[in-house]
Protein backbone atom coordinates (compact mmCIF):
# COMPACT_ATOMS: atom_id res chain seq x y z
CA UNK A 1 0.00 0.00 0.00
CA UNK A 2 1.34 3.45 -0.94
CA UNK A 3 1.03 6.06 1.78
CA UNK A 4 0.53 9.78 0.98
CA UNK A 5 3.64 11.89 1.12
CA UNK A 6 3.55 15.20 2.93
CA UNK A 7 4.49 18.21 0.77
CA UNK A 8 7.15 19.48 3.15
CA UNK A 9 9.30 20.97 0.39
CA UNK A 10 7.21 23.94 -0.56
CA UNK A 11 7.88 26.03 -3.65
CA UNK A 12 9.18 29.55 -3.02
CA UNK A 13 6.46 31.82 -1.68
CA UNK A 14 5.72 34.73 -4.03
CA UNK A 15 6.46 38.27 -2.78
CA UNK A 16 2.74 39.04 -2.61
CA UNK A 17 2.09 36.00 -0.42
CA UNK A 18 4.06 37.27 2.56
CA UNK A 19 2.76 38.63 5.84
CA UNK A 20 3.62 42.17 4.72
CA UNK A 21 1.28 41.76 1.75
CA UNK A 22 -1.71 40.64 3.79
CA UNK A 23 -4.65 42.99 4.21
CA UNK A 24 -7.05 42.14 6.99
CA UNK A 25 -6.59 41.59 10.71
CA UNK A 26 -3.44 43.45 11.74
CA UNK A 27 -3.61 41.83 15.16
CA UNK A 28 -3.57 38.37 13.59
CA UNK A 29 -0.61 39.35 11.39
CA UNK A 30 1.40 40.58 14.37
CA UNK A 31 0.63 37.42 16.31
CA UNK A 32 1.60 35.17 13.40
CA UNK A 33 4.80 37.12 12.69
CA UNK A 34 5.87 36.68 16.32
CA UNK A 35 5.01 32.97 16.18
CA UNK A 36 6.98 32.51 12.95
CA UNK A 37 10.08 34.05 14.53
CA UNK A 38 9.72 32.05 17.74
CA UNK A 39 8.85 35.13 19.81
CA UNK A 40 5.34 33.95 20.72
CA UNK A 41 4.78 30.38 21.85
CA UNK A 42 1.00 30.14 22.24
CA UNK A 43 -0.80 27.65 20.05
CA UNK A 44 -3.06 29.51 17.62
CA UNK A 45 -6.36 28.82 15.88
CA UNK A 46 -7.29 30.94 12.84
CA UNK A 47 -10.92 30.86 11.83
CA UNK A 48 -12.73 32.65 9.04
CA UNK A 49 -14.89 31.98 6.00
CA UNK A 50 -13.55 30.62 2.74
CA UNK A 51 -11.54 33.30 0.98
CA UNK A 52 -10.57 35.21 4.12
CA UNK A 53 -6.86 34.45 3.72
CA UNK A 54 -6.15 31.56 6.07
CA UNK A 55 -3.96 29.60 3.66
CA UNK A 56 -2.19 32.80 2.57
CA UNK A 57 -1.27 33.49 6.18
CA UNK A 58 -0.10 29.97 6.94
CA UNK A 59 2.14 29.88 3.86
CA UNK A 60 3.46 33.32 4.78
CA UNK A 61 4.27 32.02 8.27
CA UNK A 62 6.09 29.07 6.71
CA UNK A 63 8.22 31.43 4.59
CA UNK A 64 8.98 33.69 7.55
CA UNK A 65 9.88 30.78 9.83
CA UNK A 66 12.12 29.23 7.16
CA UNK A 67 13.91 32.56 6.75
CA UNK A 68 14.52 32.54 10.50
CA UNK A 69 16.12 29.10 10.24
CA UNK A 70 13.33 27.24 11.99
CA UNK A 71 12.06 23.72 11.27
CA UNK A 72 8.53 24.45 10.05
CA UNK A 73 5.92 22.11 8.56
CA UNK A 74 2.79 22.84 6.49
CA UNK A 75 0.06 20.18 6.66
CA UNK A 76 -3.03 20.76 4.45
CA UNK A 77 -5.50 18.24 5.86
CA UNK A 78 -7.66 18.27 2.72
CA UNK A 79 -4.79 16.47 0.97
CA UNK A 80 -4.76 13.62 3.49
CA UNK A 81 -8.38 13.18 4.57
CA UNK A 82 -9.11 9.51 5.14
CA UNK A 83 -5.53 8.57 5.97
CA UNK A 84 -4.53 11.18 8.53
CA UNK A 85 -3.15 8.65 11.00
CA UNK A 86 -0.46 7.72 8.49
CA UNK A 87 0.16 11.24 7.16
CA UNK A 88 0.74 12.78 10.58
CA UNK A 89 3.25 10.24 11.84
CA UNK A 90 6.45 11.98 12.90
CA UNK A 91 5.30 15.46 11.92
CA UNK A 92 5.00 16.63 15.52
CA UNK A 93 8.74 17.24 15.84
CA UNK A 94 8.98 20.51 13.94
CA UNK A 95 9.58 23.79 15.75
CA UNK A 96 6.37 25.08 14.19
CA UNK A 97 3.60 23.11 12.47
CA UNK A 98 0.89 24.85 10.42
CA UNK A 99 -2.22 22.69 10.09
CA UNK A 100 -4.56 23.95 7.37
CA UNK A 101 -8.10 23.03 6.29
CA UNK A 102 -9.36 21.34 9.44
CA UNK A 103 -12.84 21.40 7.91
CA UNK A 104 -11.78 18.60 5.55
CA UNK A 105 -11.92 16.03 8.34
CA UNK A 106 -15.08 17.21 10.11
CA UNK A 107 -17.02 14.15 8.87
CA UNK A 108 -14.37 11.55 9.73
CA UNK A 109 -14.24 10.18 13.26
CA UNK A 110 -11.00 8.32 12.46
CA UNK A 111 -9.27 11.44 11.15
CA UNK A 112 -10.42 13.46 14.15
CA UNK A 113 -8.98 10.86 16.48
CA UNK A 114 -5.71 10.92 14.52
CA UNK A 115 -5.55 14.71 14.86
CA UNK A 116 -6.30 14.46 18.58
CA UNK A 117 -3.36 12.11 19.12
CA UNK A 118 -1.13 14.27 16.91
CA UNK A 119 -2.05 17.32 18.98
CA UNK A 120 -1.05 15.50 22.17
CA UNK A 121 2.23 14.25 20.65
CA UNK A 122 3.11 17.75 19.46
CA UNK A 123 2.43 19.15 22.91
CA UNK A 124 4.67 16.51 24.48
CA UNK A 125 7.40 17.18 21.88
CA UNK A 126 7.43 20.91 22.63
CA UNK A 127 6.29 21.94 19.17
CA UNK A 128 4.01 24.87 18.41
CA UNK A 129 0.87 24.41 16.30
CA UNK A 130 -1.12 26.89 14.25
CA UNK A 131 -4.50 25.62 13.07
CA UNK A 132 -6.79 27.10 10.41
CA UNK A 133 -10.46 26.34 9.84
CA UNK A 134 -13.62 28.05 8.65
CA UNK A 135 -15.32 27.92 12.04
CA UNK A 136 -14.50 27.80 15.72
CA UNK A 137 -14.22 24.31 17.24
CA UNK A 138 -17.62 23.19 18.55
CA UNK A 139 -19.41 19.90 19.06
CA UNK A 140 -21.90 21.03 16.42
CA UNK A 141 -19.13 20.52 13.83
CA UNK A 142 -16.83 17.95 15.44
CA UNK A 143 -17.88 14.59 16.80
CA UNK A 144 -14.90 14.06 19.12
CA UNK A 145 -15.31 16.05 22.36
CA UNK A 146 -11.67 15.56 23.38
CA UNK A 147 -10.48 17.13 20.12
CA UNK A 148 -12.87 20.07 20.52
CA UNK A 149 -11.50 20.55 24.04
CA UNK A 150 -7.89 20.60 22.81
CA UNK A 151 -8.58 22.97 19.92
CA UNK A 152 -10.57 25.30 22.18
CA UNK A 153 -7.48 25.80 24.35
CA UNK A 154 -5.66 27.55 21.49
CA UNK A 155 -5.56 31.33 21.26
CA UNK A 156 -8.05 32.30 18.58
CA UNK A 157 -7.94 34.88 15.79
CA UNK A 158 -10.86 35.60 13.46
CA UNK A 159 -10.37 36.62 9.83
CA UNK A 160 -13.33 38.40 8.23
CA UNK A 161 -13.94 38.75 4.52
CA UNK A 162 -12.64 42.05 3.18
CA UNK A 163 -14.97 44.94 2.38
CA UNK A 164 -14.46 46.91 -0.83
CA UNK A 165 -11.95 49.27 0.76
CA UNK A 166 -9.93 46.31 1.99
CA UNK A 167 -10.06 44.62 -1.40
CA UNK A 168 -8.85 47.82 -3.07
CA UNK A 169 -5.92 48.07 -0.67
CA UNK A 170 -5.07 44.40 -1.14
CA UNK A 171 -5.07 44.63 -4.92
CA UNK A 172 -2.93 47.78 -4.91
CA UNK A 173 -0.44 46.36 -2.42
CA UNK A 174 -0.04 43.00 -4.13
CA UNK A 175 0.20 44.57 -7.56
CA UNK A 176 2.95 46.89 -6.33
CA UNK A 177 4.91 43.92 -4.99
CA UNK A 178 4.75 42.43 -8.50
CA UNK A 179 5.93 45.68 -10.05
CA UNK A 180 2.49 46.58 -11.43
CA UNK A 181 0.43 49.74 -11.05
CA UNK A 182 -3.37 49.40 -11.06
CA UNK A 183 -5.03 52.68 -11.97
CA UNK A 184 -8.23 53.71 -10.11
CA UNK A 185 -10.38 52.82 -13.14
CA UNK A 186 -8.88 49.32 -13.18
CA UNK A 187 -9.52 48.86 -9.47
CA UNK A 188 -13.11 50.05 -9.83
CA UNK A 189 -13.71 47.59 -12.67
CA UNK A 190 -12.18 44.66 -10.79
CA UNK A 191 -14.16 45.38 -7.63
CA UNK A 192 -17.39 45.31 -9.62
CA UNK A 193 -16.63 42.13 -11.53
CA UNK A 194 -14.52 39.80 -9.36
CA UNK A 195 -15.38 37.82 -6.22
CA UNK A 196 -14.46 39.19 -2.81
CA UNK A 197 -12.44 36.16 -1.71
CA UNK A 198 -8.63 36.28 -1.74
CA UNK A 199 -8.31 33.25 -3.99
CA UNK A 200 -10.24 34.96 -6.81
CA UNK A 201 -8.27 38.19 -6.45
CA UNK A 202 -4.93 36.38 -6.39
CA UNK A 203 -5.85 34.31 -9.44
CA UNK A 204 -6.83 37.46 -11.33
CA UNK A 205 -3.56 39.19 -10.42
CA UNK A 206 -1.68 36.15 -11.73
CA UNK A 207 -3.48 36.41 -15.08
CA UNK A 208 -3.01 40.18 -15.31
CA UNK A 209 0.70 39.82 -14.53
CA UNK A 210 1.16 37.10 -17.15
CA UNK A 211 -0.79 38.98 -19.81
CA UNK A 212 1.08 42.23 -19.14
CA UNK A 213 4.45 40.49 -19.39
CA UNK A 214 3.46 38.61 -22.54
CA UNK A 215 2.21 41.77 -24.23
CA UNK A 216 5.12 43.84 -22.86
CA UNK A 217 2.70 46.59 -21.93
CA UNK A 218 1.51 48.30 -18.80
CA UNK A 219 -1.73 47.27 -17.15
CA UNK A 220 -4.66 49.10 -18.71
CA UNK A 221 -8.42 48.90 -18.28
CA UNK A 222 -8.74 47.41 -21.76
CA UNK A 223 -6.26 44.63 -20.89
CA UNK A 224 -7.99 43.78 -17.62
CA UNK A 225 -11.46 43.90 -19.19
CA UNK A 226 -10.34 41.45 -21.85
CA UNK A 227 -8.93 39.08 -19.21
CA UNK A 228 -12.07 39.19 -17.06
CA UNK A 229 -14.41 38.72 -20.01
CA UNK A 230 -12.53 35.60 -21.10
CA UNK A 231 -13.74 33.76 -17.98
Amino acid sequence: MTHPQLPLRLPPVAPDQRLTAFVGSEAACRLLAAAARGEHNDWLYLCGPAGSGKTHLLLAVVAEAQAAGRDVRYLPLNAFAGSLDVALQGQEHGDLVCVDALDAIADSAADQEALFHFHNRARAAGSQLIYAARAAPTLALWSLPDLVSRLSQCSRAYLPLLDDEGRRELLSRRAALRGMVLEPAVLDFVLRRVGRDLASLTELLDRIDQASLAAKRRVTLALVRAIVEQT
